[in-house]
């Protein structure tokens, strides 16, 4: 399976924002192919800092309900970085996948603190879902074959980077991930009682979005389990 790779040559295309159709046509013809389960499985790194719903509030981002083909910059009601009011046109399908790429890349200036989505397949696989989450999809063949939750799932394990794999740890990676490395978290060793204060000075100091129930005691637990103040994993990530 061949997916489109970005070349600098088109990042320098997309920074000033001009389209590029023969790139928007291959990510359109591959969007077909797109695992829509998986896709909404990495969206989870999103979901600190964005809604999906539609009509769902601004956070740290704006909600991101229909932003396939999206006029830059105008969700109500959410106040925008200069860089990205600039960035202006569209949000397509190749823009959306070069600004996932590398934001801070692509939109020199964007108050976006993510790092970016490395893997070609898995920008794929967001696209995808990103599109289903719109009244006016893109039109591709065959929707229903990648629309459908019964698409099947790899038994490829997730990356959650050097998290020790247990209940909990994509949750966690997924939570941290999105302004920081996961290595962070595997060298503390705190008390469960220290990291419900970190995660509540993340959001009263930091600024980070409260995270849901359940997952805030999943992510507690783990860190309690695999992360406390006897670090029992800390040597694994050492070697």
């Amino acid at each position: 399976m061949k997916f489109f790779v970005l070349n600098a040559a088109m990042v320098a295309v997309l920074i000033v924002g001009v389209s590029n159709s023969q790139a928007q046509e291959t990510l359109l013809n591959q969007l077909k192919q797109a695992n829509i389960v998986k896709g909404e499985k990495i969206f989870n790194k999103c979901k600190s800092c964005h809604t999906i719903d539609n009509g769902g509030k601004n956070k740290i981002g704006p909600n991101l309900y229909g932003i396939i083909q999206r006029p830059v910059g105008t969700v109500k009601g959410f106040k925008y970085s200069k860089a990205l009011v600039k960035f202006g046109d569209r949000w397509t399908l190749s823009r959306l996948n070069a600004f996932l790429t590398k934001p801070k890349v692509v939109v020199k200036g964007t108050k976006m603190n993510f790092l970016g989505i490395k893997k070609p397949v898995d920008r794929l696989n967001i696209l995808g879902f990103l599109n289903t989450q719109s009244n006016k999809p893109l039109d591709v063949s065959n929707i229903e074959n990648y629309v459908k939750a019964i698409a099947p799932v790899s038994d490829e394990l997730p990356d959650i980077g050097v998290l020790f794999r247990a209940l909990g740890a994509e949750e966690t990676f997924y939570s941290c991930n999105v302004c920081h490395s996961e290595r962070i978290v595997a060298q503390q060793g705190l008390s469960r009682a220290h990291w419900d204060e970190l995660l509540v000075w993340m959001v009263d100091e930091q600024e980070m979005d409260e995270i849901d129930e359940p997952d805030r005691t999943t992510i507690l637990n783990y860190l309690t389990q695999h992360y406390g103040e006897d670090r029992p994993n800390f040597p694994k990530f050492n070697k």
